[in-house]
């Protein structure tokens, strides 16, 4: 592999950067954050990156400070007369403002694009984009990897495919749950949520047949945990046998934790694209340092990145 690359990563995200640079056999790249008194920060790399490709490793969840810190990132990265510079993003926030549902919003997705591409990176690194056409807001490269690279072997292996029926908790994600069926040669079914309004469900519906099955729910993110818990409530009503969830971005905020640790779910599995701090004894989380470290090799190499994907 070509040694001239170096891998950095933002406050937000050195966890998995440091499993990411692990699995590459490199040291994570000397990076100093300093934050004044009023809460504005500045960051400066501490070793040479003049001609070097460069990896800066960090998910824009909230806060807004992530995001902030990837743009300083990158802006001193160009300054610094790197080669390249590479956002690896594992989540991409703001994601779910990828189009004007009513008058008068911005497109969000939109918007993070632009500063990201003005700021200077030549590519962008990501996984599970909460809509796909935000790939076409960039110019530049980008590398959509999928988390059922490490999720579809954890469904073969703790559920089995004899008796597996894949779900999708609401119509927006039937493209995702029906990946995965084709993949296990399974069947799929389908909740059908209507709102009375926002976060929170008035009342839900299923499309198919459950009956005696071992349901798998999946979804690009868990937030609030309200679709995701109702989902598998229905599918128990309806006679599933036990229902699980995967999903590749654990949000998880305000009373999530609650409601999965409530809920009928047998278990909740996520990936490390966001860092999990709640408690739930319910909730699994798998590592994609792995899948982002194998990427980052082969855009290195100038391999092809789609041949190392199981699902897309």
């Amino acid at each position: 592999m070509n040694n001239n690359f170096i891998v950095f990563s933002g406050r937000a995200s050195r966890y998995l950067a440091e499993k990411i640079c692990d699995s590459l056999g490199c040291p994570l790249g000397r990076m100093l954050t300093q934050t004044f008194a009023d809460g504005e920060f500045g960051v400066c790399f501490e070793e040479t990156i003049r001609g070097k490709d460069v990896f800066l490793v960090q998910s824009t969840f909230p806060s807004a400070d992530n995001l902030m810190e990837l743009l300083l990132m990158i802006d001193a990265a160009k300054r610094a007369s790197a080669a390249t510079i590479n956002a690896v993003i594992p989540y991409f926030g703001w994601a779910r403002q990828d189009r004007k549902d009513k008058p008068r919003v911005a497109i969000g997705a939109k918007l993070v694009a632009d500063m990201l591409q003005r700021a200077g990176i030549d590519r962008l690194i990501t996984m599970d984009l909460h809509a796909d056409q935000i790939q076409g807001f960039f110019d530049c490269p980008v590398d959509h990897l999928y988390a059922s690279n490490v999720l579809a072997p954890y469904i073969e292996k703790e559920v089995g495919l004899e008796n597996l029926v894949m779900a999708s908790p609401d119509a927006g994600g039937s493209k995702r749950a029906f990946s995965y069926s084709k993949y296990f040669n399974c069947p799929m079914v389908m909740c059908s949520k209507f709102r009375d309004k926002p976060n929170s469900i008035s009342h839900m519906l299923l499309i198919g047949d459950v009956k005696g099955k071992d349901v798998v729910l999946c979804d690009d993110m868990v937030d609030t945990a309200g679709t995701i818990t109702k989902a598998a409530e229905v599918l128990m009503e309806n006679g599933a046998r036990s229902v699980r969830a995967i999903a590749s971005h654990c949000v998880m905020s305000g009373p999530a934790n609650e409601r999965v640790e409530d809920s009928v779910l047998k278990e909740i599995v996520f990936t490390d694209s966001i860092p999990y701090r709640g408690s739930c004894s319910k909730v699994k989380v798998l590592s994609i340092a792995d899948l982002f470290a194998e990427t980052i090799r082969r855009v290195m190499n100038n391999e092809p990145i789609s041949s190392q994907f199981l699902i897309k």
